[in-house]
């Protein structure tokens, strides 16, 4: 998962400069998507879809009027929602963006995902420091005011 910004007014032309930030981002790992799913909103210009076609991406188009037809991208705002907007009183857009880039690390790097066997997309730091845990101490620690909780084995 990768947040890309944040506005309450987004255009076709901020959309398309977004993609553009994220490919920039992902240099060549951008090249190692097969497609990309999107809806048929004015705002996902041409300009958006050639950001994706020149790194050899293919745009697919979900039906129209079906928010199914996306579920991974409907799934992840269901857990965002679920996990961590629901639970916070948010009342400034530079305190959403805090908590949802703070979110989306954990959601990456420690939160573990069942259709990965419970592992995370991206390795964590300390996952690629220490190769085989030690059953020891339990250390917690607290993540978005203690909304969420990490856990690792303490040296």
């Amino acid at each position: 998962m990768h947040l890309a910004g944040v506005t309450a007014h987004p255009t076709g032309w901020w959309v398309a400069q977004q993609a553009r930030n994220l490919v920039a981002v992902l240099d060549d790992q951008a090249t190692g998507f097969t497609f990309l799913i999107r809806d048929r909103d004015a705002k996902f210009t041409r300009a958006f879809d050639d950001v994706w076609r020149s790194t050899g991406t293919r745009i697919i188009l979900t039906p129209v009027q079906a928010s199914n037809a996306n579920a991974v991208a409907e799934r992840w705002v269901g857990t965002v929602r679920r996990e961590c907007l629901d639970q916070l009183l948010i009342v400034r857009c530079q305190q959403l963006v805090r908590v949802l880039r703070r979110y989306v690390q954990h959601y990456n790097q420690r939160r573990p995902h069942r259709s990965l066997a419970h592992a995370t997309p991206l390795p964590s730091e300390r996952a690629e420091v220490r190769s085989t845990p030690s059953f020891g101490r339990l250390r917690r620690r607290d993540v978005l005011g203690g909304l969420i909780h990490e856990y690792e084995y303490a040296a």
